[in-house]
């Protein structure tokens, strides 16, 4: 009897532990050659589980074994499950989905003979790339064990976007959203680098490096473990000579360890390969791996400009924000630096700028050179580090010219004001000596702030107008000192033209267009540029230019200088290409006064994909005039006075929905002076700028080459002759 009563004790206490838990119930796992038992209605799901990608849709993985249910085949239908009794604590499923939504999945049970919903589901879009990658989803059905139940799938969304797909029902006692636990390595920190390999087609997994248990870095990554599309790597030279914990969430009906996958070196893994990929730009600045976005703490100090950046060091799409680091000393030929700053408990790392503090008013300097202090969002919420946190403004210091950085002990400097606040520009106000933040707010509104030391900040007014990323500085009108006036602007580039005195901004203008496209966005000009220097020199992020099959994704607009013109439409902000572009130039053509007639190409014998293009074209009686650059029409037409861009190849996706913004046309207003137009067009590997009429236009363009296109340049016209003043065909280097 007492051994009796102690092997119970013990029973029960392993019960307790899970050590005897119930066996999962696989209710349905697609995998015959039809639904078995499931009732079929409508043409949606067709006659049987897919295969996995149906023709004509995004590809579909995450799922387990060789089929899974599949509503991208037709608009409309459904699938009801056979009856089946809830047996277990939880049922689980993974599930993705289309954009629109309007797909769901529902658990009906019976209860007193009547069957109702009591949990529903959307289908989820997690599209990485042109990947639909199916996620675990977990029902809490334990308060039903005992009932009958059954699943209803249904797609009633129309079109492409409105499907569901759905594979591996399993009753079990476990929650399957939640890990089964951690695989861990211990690592002895020798190198500069750890390597990991980048699935496009798999889920995502949350991976740390900690030390004591305490998280030195957390990040995200679609961990491959085979076959890696590409190689990331980690940065771990500040950790040299300690022993790390890495570890990663280990997911359902995985076996091995990923984590022994991760390999360090003295370098990132391929480096020979990096800058000599077949959608590389040539002369525009992109991240070595991983994707970027928006410039950031762009700033110059003792001859060299400071290029920081957002960053998902590990994967193609966005996330992980992190601020990468470049510098340059012409801002054509960048050196890749550490990055800069990484998330951390408080958030990944949002867009913000870089001051010099030259007098130490903050009080970081420790040496000879001037602290660079780095402006941020710390993005709580962003990222499973910070759950919960708000978005607040923080600091980090570097006190050896940006080789490394510091958080400041005291953060946050400006506190959590309303949802989404973020984004600080800070400089320097030399009318009334303080330092000025401009800050976006919420939906549309701006904030200014002041400060004396950089560190304590203080509101002091709001402007409606603008959507994040705000940008504010002084130009003078037509070169002229005596007048100068004060440019606001959000992410768009859209801006104001004004006045501000520290503390508030008054318009003068409304809102003027900036960019005639979507490829051009969140742009920040650098501070702390030489009086003798006297540009403004803007960056933008090139945005929805994704970059298929490449291991690096995006780019930046090129380096624009910035001035402000009296034009026929009033002052307006002119952006042209800095005059550095001219020390990559290896061989230039030009062209005086030739007439151009239809069925002429004044350009014959030219091809290749870099150039810069420079013509300055009388009219004269032609109806329309044009250049056509590796297949892509950028047309001038005189009835109309519209200057087009039509690249009917456009491959720009956005970020967000993985489709097509735009059908890869353009168009803008441009009058003619004195009858001339001039035109100036930088030609990438990816992308194509245009500038007209000194940069009273501006027209930034995805072009991304084609097996077997045509390279050759035209300069044509039709319906009558057109007379070219001046042209330049620059052909230019790379700068890699």
């Amino acid at each position: 009897m007492k051994r009796s009563a102690w092997m119970t004790a013990l029973i029960l206490v392993l019960v307790g532990q899970g050590a005897f838990a119930a066996e999962d119930i696989v209710v349905s796992d697609f995998e015959g050659d039809n639904y078995d038992g499931w009732l079929v209605e409508g043409e949606a799901f067709g006659d049987g589980p897919a295969s996995g990608t149906r023709p004509g849709q995004r590809t579909v993985a995450g799922f387990l074994g060789g089929g899974l249910a599949n509503s991208f085949a037709n608009e409309g239908g459904k699938l009801v499950s056979p009856v089946f009794k809830l047996e277990r604590k939880h049922l689980n499923f993974l599930v993705g989905g289309g954009y629109t939504g309007g797909s769901s999945i529902k658990l009906l049970v019976s209860d007193d003979d009547a069957w109702k919903a009591v949990q529903t589901v959307q289908g989820r879009q997690y599209a990485i790339w042109k990947t639909q990658v199916l996620r675990w989803e977990s029902w809490d059905v334990s308060q039903h064990q005992g009932l009958d139940a059954r699943i209803e799938v249904a797609d009633d969304a129309p079109g492409e976007e409105g499907f569901i797909v759905i594979d591996h029902i399993v009753q079990s006692d476990d929650d399957f959203t939640i890990p089964l636990g951690d695989f861990t390595r211990e690592l002895d920190i020798t190198q500069d680098y750890l390597h990991f390999p980048v699935g496009m087609d798999v889920p995502s997994r949350l991976v740390k490096l900690q030390r004591d248990g305490k998280s030195l870095r957390e990040f995200v990554i679609q961990f491959a473990s085979d076959d890696p599309d590409f190689w990331v790597y980690l940065e771990t030279h500040e950790f040299r000579g300690e022993t790390l914990t890495l570890s990663a969430d280990q997911r359902r009906y995985e076996a091995a360890n990923v984590l022994e996958l991760v390999s360090a070196g003295s370098e990132p893994k391929n480096f020979d390969t990096y800058y000599k990929e077949a959608l590389r730009p040539q002369f525009h600045y992109s991240s070595p791996r991983g994707w970027n976005n928006d410039p950031n703490g762009m700033v110059y100090y003792d001859g060299e400009y400071h290029l920081f950046y957002q960053r998902n060091p590990f994967g193609w799409d966005w996330g992980n924000m992190t601020w990468g680091h470049a510098v340059s000393t012409d801002m054509l030929h960048w050196k890749n630096l550490p990055d800069a700053i990484h998330p951390d408990a408080a958030g990944t790392m949002f867009s913000g700028t870089a001051v010099i503090d030259t007098k130490n008013v903050a009080g970081f300097k420790t040496g000879d050179e001037d602290p660079i202090i780095l402006f941020y969002t710390s993005a709580g919420g962003t990222n499973p580090w910070s759950k919960d946190v708000p978005h607040t403004q923080s600091i980090a210091y570097s006190n050896d010219r940006g080789r490394t950085f510091t958080k400041f002990g005291g953060n946050p400097i400006v506190d959590f004001i309303e949802k989404g606040n973020r984004d600080p520009k800070v400089s320097w106000h030399e009318p009334s000596q303080q330092w000025c933040m401009v800050l976006f707010i919420h939906e549309d509104e701006l904030g200014f702030f002041t400060s004396d030391n950089l560190k304590d900040w203080t509101e002091q007014s709001r402007v409606s107008g603008f959507f994040e990323c705000p940008e504010l500085f002084e130009l003078p009108v037509d070169g002229d000192p005596n007048n100068m006036k004060w440019v606001l602007y959000g992410a768009l580039g859209d801006y104001m033209i004004g006045e501000f005195d520290g503390k508030e901004f008054k318009p003068d203008t409304e809102i003027i267009k900036y960019s005639h496209s979507q490829y051009f966005y969140a742009s920040q000009t650098f501070n702390g540029i030489p009086a003798e220097d006297g540009r403004r020199i803007q960056i933008g992020w090139a945005r929805y230019m994704d970059m298929p099959g490449m291991p690096f994704n995006q780019m930046m607009n090129f380096p624009l200088t910035l001035t402000l013109r009296t034009t026929n439409d009033g002052v307006r902000m002119c952006p042209m290409p800095i005059r550095e572009i001219e020390s990559l130039y290896k061989d230039e053509t030009t062209f005086e006064n030739k007439v151009v007639k239809p069925g002429g190409n004044l350009l014959s014998g030219f091809n290749g994909d870099l150039f810069d293009i420079d013509a300055d074209i009388e009219v004269a009686n032609a109806g329309r005039i044009g250049f056509k650059i590796r297949g892509i029409d950028i047309v001038y037409d005189a009835s109309e006075m519209t200057l087009t861009c039509d690249n009917q190849r456009d491959k720009g996706v956005s970020e967000k929905s993985g489709k097509n913004q735009i059908s890869g046309k353009t168009s803008a207003p441009l009058k003619p002076n004195d009858g001339r137009i001039q035109i100036r067009i930088l030609v990438d590997k990816t992308s194509i700028e245009i500038f007209a009429n000194n940069g009273e236009v501006f027209i930034p363009m995805a072009a991304f080459p084609e097996d077997g296109q045509d390279e050759r340049l035209e300069l044509f016209a039709d319906g009558g002759t057109a007379e070219v003043k001046s042209l330049a065909v620059r052909e230019l280097e790379s700068v890699w």
